[in-house]
């Protein structure tokens, strides 16, 4: 299921409570500042203190001569023509969405098989998003398009305003390159579907427009069944899920093969998940563990990982982090497990095709990937691997159902995507090249190990010249994520090798507790009121970059998106002597009112509940705002969020800022007004944003007056 497309609005209850947080948190001396202005997220006076803040950043960073360098040559790699086009395969061709200087909204285009694999490939433009947007007077922003398989005729695309979560639904015919006339429309609205047929679909959404149809969390939790021409109102409920849920939604599987099932997705909790298969009007609820997710079906097979120990009915016990294929219809008899990582190992992304399973995996945050055959029912998977670059990230782009055939990238920190197509039986082979968009001969990758204060020993890598001189003067910027069982592996970053790599810069990226690097466990340890050993993690690998000598207080700084700027914002307050510059992006920085702040309800399993007291307590002694104090002296810090970001909020940077001004401490704050959670909508504000990011690295970790 696409949990990054939805979203959720605060409830009028949520935003009293949170406006009371906020206006509490200006203390400063005895005297208050009401900011809980800053909650109505689109409010005139809160737009106008972010325009404000906007226009000390720019006017401050802007006037760097650095900067205008900085942002032409961002936006150039942003814009190349010949970047790779990232292959997508539906209806009998090869698909792409392509955004340069002429469409900055992007086209939804498609090209055959063998014009794809040329070096020319000859494109026909089959969705243009630009003329769109201006025919409708909204900024759509293209987040895909969900088909009826296996013909890929119909298709629901999937548009946004703005970059928000919150989506548009529109039906689509791929052979004609129209929208079908009279065809399904879904407005606006928090939403998932699932093709049954050409002319049914299954539709979680709201319902009502009052919110009463959705979780605290503001997801759907109840399905419905569309179907062609019937009046509005006329639905039929499929499943009712508890209004305690984080979510519930439909999902659809197919195979080459013929087999199809119709599932709904109940997930009580971010992590904990429940199935049913659709079978006519009634459901039957599979017997799987709460913490598994479904990759596929392979011969009417499910293929699911599981992430928790299971013990199947009169079978071995299947260890956590396991890849197993089971039969539908009793999924605990004959279970077969495809592949067991070792301790050093953790599976990535999975793929199926006609007759195999693909897996890209991490062998000590090492890309691998691996192919699986059943040789015949109930006997043990055949694995092979397949024989790719090492020291690099391998990702499943795309499989073919109907085929063998599957698309892989491979890339690391130095080197540029690769894209390599795997056929029925033989080995990949490399089909396409990006360009290098940074110099790259004299720089160099290595993998070092840090030692956490409980003894844990956490892997991270830095890239650097290979000249570098230990004198502890290296400016270096230290990253990383830390949740969500999510990995940070090796990415070629273009704007990070022109804007830091090519001036001298060190990149290090540390590969920290909560992540998935090593499986379930790496990542549990760190969950809830464990959380502390993940920051606990990134400051050891700080404190090591200066033991060894690659840097010091004074050159060192850190960025964090997301999670990874609660980690930043959490790291600043909780060490504010060993960073000299800190990135915050869209983060969270609330622990004490997160779960009424956006999406903030969804990810109780992850950082704890304020209603339960021990992770209470917890969530109290490292909530970043709530530590923040007004006789310390912090390294100044940029934070950035969006306006349309309804995942996260720009709530939570806002507050941060807003006690930071009243403190009186300098900082910087850059809000797009425009972009949901995962960025900004369009190649220049991009651009901007990083060139911004850049001269302010430069100053707090290059320039000599600091």
């Amino acid at each position: 299921m696409r949990l990054g497309r939805w979203i959720l609005t605060c409830a009028a209850s949520a935003l009293v409570m949170a406006g009371a947080a906020a206006h509490a948190e200006t203390q400063t001396g005895g005297a208050q500042k009401d900011t809980s202005f800053l909650n109505d997220i689109h409010g005139k006076q809160a737009l106008e203190w972010v325009r404000a803040q906007n226009h000390h950043t720019t006017s401050t960073l802007e006037k760097d001569k650095r900067y205008e360098g900085f942002y032409k040559s961002t936006l150039a790699v942003l814009q190349a023509p010949d970047r790779l086009a990232t292959p997508q395969l539906l209806a009998g061709g090869i698909w792409n969405f392509w955004q340069d200087a002429q469409h900055p909204h992007g086209i939804w285009r498609a090209a055959s098989d063998q014009s794809y694999l040329s070096t020319a490939p000859a494109w026909q433009t089959k969705l243009d998003i630009d003329a769109l947007a201006a025919k409708d007077h909204v900024n759509w922003v293209f987040k895909g398009a969900d088909c009826l398989a296996p013909v890929d005729e119909k298709c629901l695309v999937i548009l946004s305003n703005g970059g928000e979560d919150a989506d548009t639904l529109r039906e689509y015919d791929t052979r004609t390159g129209e929208f079908v006339p009279n065809g399904f429309t879904f407005s606006r609205s928090k939403q998932q579907e699932a093709w049954v047929d050409e002319n049914t679909v299954l539709l979680a959404r709201e319902w009502d427009d009052k919110g009463a149809s959705l979780t605290p969390s503001g997801y759907p939790f109840i399905v419905k069944k569309m179907v062609r021409g019937a009046a509005p109102g006329q639905e039929k409920e499929v499943y009712r899920g508890a209004p305690s849920d984080m979510m519930v939604a439909p999902m659809a599987l197919t195979d080459g093969d013929g087999n199809k099932l119709v599932l709904i997705q109940r997930n009580q909790t971010f992590f904990e998940s429940h199935y049913a298969v659709v079978e006519g009007d009634r459901l039957r609820w599979l017997k799987l563990p709460a913490k598994s997710e479904i990759h596929g079906l392979l011969k009417g097979r499910l293929v699911l990982s599981v992430q928790e120990d299971w013990k199947p009915e009169g079978m071995p016990l299947v260890p956590a982090g396991s890849l197993v294929s089971v039969d539908p219809k009793n999924t605990e008899r004959g279970v077969e497990v495809i592949f067991t990582p070792d301790p050093s190992q953790s599976i990535d992304q999975v793929g199926v095709t006609k007759n195999t399973v693909l897996v890209s995996l991490f062998d000590n945050v090492r890309g691998r990937a691996m192919r699986f055959t059943a040789v015949q029912p109930g006997r043990p998977w055949s694995g092979q691997v397949l024989d790719l670059p090492d020291m690099a990230s391998i990702h499943i782009v795309d499989t073919d159902k109907q085929s063998d055939k599957a698309f892989l990238s491979v890339e690391s920190y130095l080197e540029p995507e690769q894209l390599w197509l795997l056929e029925e039986g033989g080995q990949p082979h490399k089909v396409k090249s990006a360009p290098a968009r940074f110099k790259s001969a004299d720089l160099q990758t290595e993998q070092f190990w840090a030692q956490s204060p409980d003894g844990t020993r956490v892997p991270y890598f830095v890239v650097h010249k290979r000249n570098m001189k230990l004198n502890g003067a290296n400016p270096t910027l230290l990253t990383a994520y830390g949740g969500f069982q999510v990995s940070y592996t090796p990415t070629y970053a273009p704007e990070v090798g022109k804007l830091w790599l090519e001036r001298g810069g060190v990149y290090v990226v540390a590969n920290i507790r909560g992540g998935g690097e090593f499986g379930p466990q790496w990542h549990e340890v760190g969950r809830k009121s464990g959380r502390q050993k993940v920051y606990d993690d990134f400051a050891a690998v700080g404190q090591d970059l200066i033991a060894r000598k690659i840097t010091s207080t004074a050159h060192l700084g850190i960025r964090g998106r997301s999670n990874g700027g609660l980690l930043a914002g959490a790291e600043m307050v909780q060490h504010p002597d060993l960073w000299n510059a800190v990135i915050i992006g869209v983060p969270l920085l609330d622990m004490e009112n997160f779960e009424t702040m956006s999406a903030g309800a969804s990810w109780a399993d992850e950082y704890g509940s304020m209603s339960v007291p021990k992770e209470a307590d917890f969530l109290k002694k490292i909530s970043p705002l709530h530590h923040l104090k007004a006789d310390v002296t912090y390294p100044t810090p940029f934070i950035f969020t969006a306006t349309s970001d309804d995942r996260v909020g720009p709530v939570h940077a806002r507050r941060f800022a807003a006690k930071l001004e009243a403190f009186k401490k300098p900082f910087f704050y850059y809000e797009d007004i425009e972009g949901g959670h995962s960025g900004t909508v369009n190649a220049p504000e991009v651009a901007h944003e990083r060139a911004l990011e850049a001269v302010y690295l430069s100053h707090r970790l290059m320039d000599k007056q600091h």
